[in-house]
């Protein structure tokens, strides 16, 4: 499953509202930043960690989130928005 470029943009501004909600802003740019060769592995983390974020939101918004953070360009996406957040 494919998702569109504007699909993308659309999650990857909820997900910086999200984070930036939660006050976890700065650890995710750090967390992002140091891992961004390994993209695809934050995705994988995600789903490892799939019946803990059940408390915070949607299975299957954590499958979009997986398949938007497994590209490295929607990593570094999301980094530039977290880092422009007000």
């Amino acid at each position: 499953m494919k998702l569109s470029t504007q699909y993308q943009d659309q999650l990857i501004e909820e997900l910086a509202e999200r984070i930036s909600s939660l006050g976890l802003r700065t650890p995710a740019i750090i967390l992002l930043e140091s891992n961004k060769p390994l993209s695809f592995l934050i995705g994988q983390t995600l789903l490892f960690f799939q019946p803990l974020l059940g408390f915070l939101m949607e299975e299957e918004k954590v499958k979009l989130y997986v398949k938007l953070l497994e590209e490295r360009d929607n990593v570094e996406r999301l980094l530039r928005r977290l880092e422009s957040w007000k």
